[in-house]
């Protein structure tokens, strides 16, 4: 067998090809081939994009090309207009180039577009028709919701963050540009608009956007930049809806497995929204530099009880912090040192510089070790990693294997 080409146990080699020509037999699919000449042109001028990844020796990239194809003819036939929705696909083995781009790790990968934006997450619904059909249905579904009085602000779900808009009409740029902030972070936050004279109490000063956070008595915050300046709207957006300390589920533990960061995590009970509080205040105000280099996460430890008990803790601990490298997991000495200055960002430092995984091995540094303490009684003993176990499955995806340094 050729180095890269995947064939299966039960396929002779001599059957692989004829087993390809016919996934690739389409029947009026119009899924465009992106290439390094046009990939920028299509994704930027379409309003959804949905693109897959795939490569051709690989079995499941091969089970999903009919799927794909027939999903697409559906759409198309929904959205006859070519911009509005498009379909396509990359041959990774033939454009590593963008692969690497996109950031690649297994095959096939659906990843959804918005006007050349690639959406942080990307689909892991079931691979059937229907199911991508309705996906791409839901994406073009309107994000925003139109408020037809005041009065209806008082009862908005105040458990979510909220978006609120105040715009002379729908037909202005304005809006435009929080349309299409709103359909890249629905699901992050909630959008609502109001227009024309049931917005003209709240456009004293013009049109506005505000922000309403999570907590009934938390106070409102206005937008101060231009709302016509796409990126300035998007980033304050943004940085309201995507919260710095980030739940972690089962449901989302596969996409942040995926973001290649390791874990900072607080376990605590549910109703301890004291602990988690204080940590979000500790992150935001020790760890704000460290952001892109390691992901902030709260975990209920009800819900994550083994990877508790894999580090010997249990509920009746929390809470609890630990860092998930995905090669070993460490413990915070005691949540209660949270408030000594510096040893929460310590702690980080000390996995990014190894000296987390160097005292797995070796022991603390000689200069951690009172003099007349035995280095071999307290080496450390970390676990492996728990939350690894929530990456993609290889019974789904052909998992590119890629060296990483241990952390």
């Amino acid at each position: 067998m050729r180095r890269g080409i995947f064939v299966p146990y039960f396929c002779p080699a001599y059957l692989l090809m004829p087993l390809v020509m016919w996934v690739y037999t389409p029947v009026k699919s119009e899924i465009l081939t992106l290439q390094s000449g046009n990939i920028d042109d299509i994704l930027r001028n379409a309003d959804v994009a949905l693109v897959n990844f795939y490569a051709d020796w690989c079995r499941f990239s091969q089970m999903l090309h009919p799927i794909f194809e027939e999903a697409s003819n559906i759409i198309q036939e929904e959205y006859p207009d070519k911009n509005k929705v498009v379909f396509a696909r990359v041959d990774c083995d033939q454009h590593s180039d963008i692969a690497q781009r996109y950031r690649i790790s297994k095959y096939p990968t659906l990843k959804l577009f918005r006007n050349g934006m690639m959406m942080k997450r990307e689909y892991r619904g079931q691979r059937s028709v229907t199911a991508i059909a309705d996906y791409i249905r839901q994406q073009k579904s309107n994000p925003i919701r139109e408020i037809g009085d005041l009065e209806e602000l008082k009862t908005v779900d105040r458990s979510k963050r909220n978006i609120i808009g105040f715009f002379e009409s729908k037909e202005i740029d304005n809006f435009r540009t929080f349309e299409k902030v709103a359909n890249i972070l629905h699901d992050d936050c909630v959008f609502l608009a109001a227009f024309g004279d049931v917005a003209k109490p709240e456009r004293f000063s013009g049109d506005n956007v505000i922000y309403r956070p999570i907590g009934e008595s938390a106070p409102d915050m206005v937008y101060l930049g231009s709302l016509t300046n796409f990126d300035l709207t998007f980033a304050w957006t943004q940085d309201k809806c995507v919260p710095l300390v980030r739940e972690i589920t089962f449901e989302n533990g596969e996409e942040l497995t995926e973001e290649g960061l390791p874990f900072l995590i607080l376990f605590h009970l549910k109703d301890d929204t004291e602990s988690l509080e204080k940590f979000q205040q500790e992150v935001a105000r020790q760890l704000i530099s460290e952001k892109g280099t390691i992901n902030f996460l709260h975990a209920d430890c009800e819900k994550f009880r083994h990877p508790l008990l894999h580090i010997q803790k249990t509920p009746a601990d929390c809470p609890v912090i630990a860092i998930d490298s995905f090669r070993h997991m460490y413990v915070f000495s005691d949540f209660k040192d949270l408030s000594i200055s510096g040893k929460l960002k310590q702690f980080v430092l000390d996995l990014h510089s190894g000296k987390l995984h160097r005292e797995f091995h070796h022991g603390p540094d000689p200069t951690d070790v009172a003099p007349d303490q035995p280095t071999e009684d307290i080496i450390s003993n970390p676990p492996e990693s728990s939350f690894q176990k929530l990456a993609p499955s290889e019974h789904r995806y052909t998992i590119l294997r890629r060296d990483r340094d241990e952390l």
